[in-house]
């Protein structure tokens, strides 16, 4: 810890004779570090404008923070610090308040042991140290910093949490009260501390989480912070850096919620748990535990089956792509895939099409890990690999219950491969997907599992690739001109530049200054069309493929992106970032 100016001798109240007899203006006009008009002027400013003289000198640009700091130091005797350049310590936030610190205008610096070195913008209140010494019964070390500087960092730690007390304090406004389904018994580490700062913040946080309609949360450790991190329309914003001290009581609480294991710090968990809030609202949390250096991370993946859009009209289909998607769903048997990277939406997707082929007449089951959400008049069953019981071994079993339409959650294997194209070519509808780049993609990753090229050819019947782009906030909305060289190179044909009028969020309050709010499916739909099998079936690389599939009227996901951004519902960034250039993808 450095600071400039003098050494301690005797705290606050060792000032030197003529500081004690003579106001702050006056020995800055003595020792000429400002004039006798420029203090007029000051005064005359804090009658206007309130605040201490010393703060109107620094706003009237009479003086830094700096030289008043270094001025007061050497007046009382004691170091100043540079506050701008210093990492305040969480364990002195911790020991008080920001109310004490607002009113005073102080502000904990660090502290070892019994001692806590506080920042004064007056050293000459004695009464205020008596106060801190009484209250965090510390030994009270005082240095100096200007009155703006105390201000702002006030507001910079304690806005972290820095005293999690005051952080509850701060977030309790929140209008979400929830009330949780399971027994107050299951959720308690302590019942007589159900009210306290740990409990109190979960509480806000989950609401919070609700409120901004966020897909997941993000709950970090590392080795000198802290901090919760919402995902709010596919981008990542941090909302607040609790005090690293309540990370370890901060999981406990979750995972006490989500039914886990509070001792097992070294293996990865997963558990679930489910919050309703004041107005009836359910949303289920699946919450992943991981082991990390400093801690263990959460992350909750938010399942509001109150946002499930299972109406595929509202999607973002094309009207030929959903044409196509709804004609091969209604087929009586054949496999159709959805594939993407985690997060792209394929849950939805498989959803809104099961809900579609909901009927009484129709016998469906689904395998899945995990089951995200609960459709009614679907038989939805949950893979435990820990018991022997996976993909395959629940497909065997669909088998034996009389099968319309079935969905595997995810094709991993060989195994699970053999066993749903067995299904799908003796007289069922198989859904499920595949983690690929894009459509033509799930060829080579079916022949790389062991699929032989016959059967993938007989029995799948369309493949959707799907990526989630974030969509331009409409409330701020604004032209972007983007130049035609980047746009043709982007893949807009040359005579079409000129229809192009691009769009982007200037960012505002709406969608948190990101210029995205909500979002928007991109859709690259490859049927097994008689082009496409051929070049399957002679044993063509996924190059050949992709040419074979958009030969085959295929629109890539490239495309897709395009015509949204013709539209003006991504911007060009949006376009650059999700998808890839067909020119690059059949290199």
């Amino acid at each position: 810890m450095s600071f400039s100016g003098s050494s301690s001798a005797g705290g606050a109240g060792s000032n030197s004779g003529v500081g004690a007899k003579k106001t702050v203006g006056e020995l800055l006009v003595i020792e000429r570090k400002v004039s006798a008009l420029q203090l007029a002027e000051a005064r005359d400013d804090q009658k206007r404008n309130g605040g201490r003289l010393t703060s109107a000198l620094v706003r009237l640009g009479h003086m830094n923070d700096k030289e008043l700091a270094e001025f007061l130091g050497s007046q009382y005797n004691v170091p100043a610090v540079d506050l701008e350049n210093f990492d305040i310590d969480d364990v002195a936030l911790a020991a008080v308040t920001r109310e004490i610190c607002e009113k005073h205008l102080v502000i904990p610096v660090s502290r070892a042991g019994d001692t806590l070195v506080v920042a004064f913008s007056d050293p000459s209140n004695l009464f205020v140290r008596d106060d801190l010494r009484f209250i965090t019964k510390c030994k009270i070390e005082v240095v100096v910093a200007a009155e703006n500087v105390i201000q702002k960092a006030i507001e910079k730690y304690y806005r972290k949490g820095g005293n999690m007390g005051a952080l509850v304090d701060e977030m309790e406004n929140s209008d979400e009260a929830l009330n949780f389904t399971q027994s107050l018994e299951a959720l308690s580490l302590d019942k007589d501390n159900e009210s306290g700062p740990i409990v109190k913040f979960v509480n806000i946080m989950l609401a919070e989480s609700i409120k901004l309609k966020a897909s997941d949360i993000h709950i970090e450790p590392y080795e000198k912070r802290f901090r919760v991190r919402f995902r709010i329309d596919g981008l990542l914003h941090e909302k607040i850096q609790p005090p690293p001290g309540v990370a370890a009581g901060l999981t406990s609480r979750l995972k006490i919620m989500s039914r886990l294991d509070i001792a097992e710090r070294r293996k990865p968990q997963d558990g679930r748990l489910k919050v309703k809030t004041a107005a009836g609202q359910e949303v289920d949390f699946r919450v992943s535990v991981l082991p990390t250096l400093f801690g263990e991370k959460v992350v909750m993946r938010l399942l509001d089956k109150g946002n499930l859009k299972l109406d595929m009209t509202k999607l973002g289909f094309e009207e030929d792509d959903l044409k196509a998607f709804r004609e091969k769903i209604n087929e009586p048997q054949g496999l159709v895939l959805v594939t993407g990277p985690t997060g792209s939406g394929k849950t939805v997707t498989l959803y809104s099409a099961l809900q579609s082929l909901n009927d009484p007449q129709i016998n469906i089951s689904t395998a899945e890990d995990p089951v995200e959400f609960n459709l009614d008049g679907i038989n939805q069953v949950q893979v435990n690999a820990e018991i022997g019981f996976d993909f395959a071994d629940a497909l065997r079993s669909f088998l034996r219950q009389d099968p319309d339409v079935i969905l595997v959650g995810e094709i991993r294997d060989l195994v699970t491969a053999q066993v749903a194209f067995k299904a799908a070519s003796t007289g069922h509808l198989v859904l499920s997907t595949l983690h690929t780049n894009d459509a033509p993609g799930t060829v080579s990753r079916l022949l790389d599992m062991g699929v032989a090229p016959y059967v993938i050819t007989s029995t799948v019947t369309l493949v959707l690739a799907q990526r989630l782009a974030g969509k331009v906030c409409e409330r701020c909305k604004e032209p972007h001109k983007v130049e035609k060289e980047m746009l043709i190179k982007a893949g807009v044909p040359e005579e079409e530049v000129d229809d192009y009028e691009t769009m982007r969020g200037a960012g505002c309050a709406n969608c948190n200054g990101s210029g995205v709010k909500g979002r928007v499916a991109m859709y690259e739909v490859m049927l097994m069309t008689d082009t496409l099998r051929d070049a399957i079936l002679s044993g063509q690389g996924p190059v050949e493929i992709k040419k074979a599939a958009l030969r085959g009227g295929m629109r890539s996901l490239r495309r897709a992106g395009l015509m949204k951004l013709k539209k003006g519902e991504i911007s060009f960034e949006q376009l650059i970032a999700m998808t890839v250039s067909d020119e690059v993808a059949t290199k």
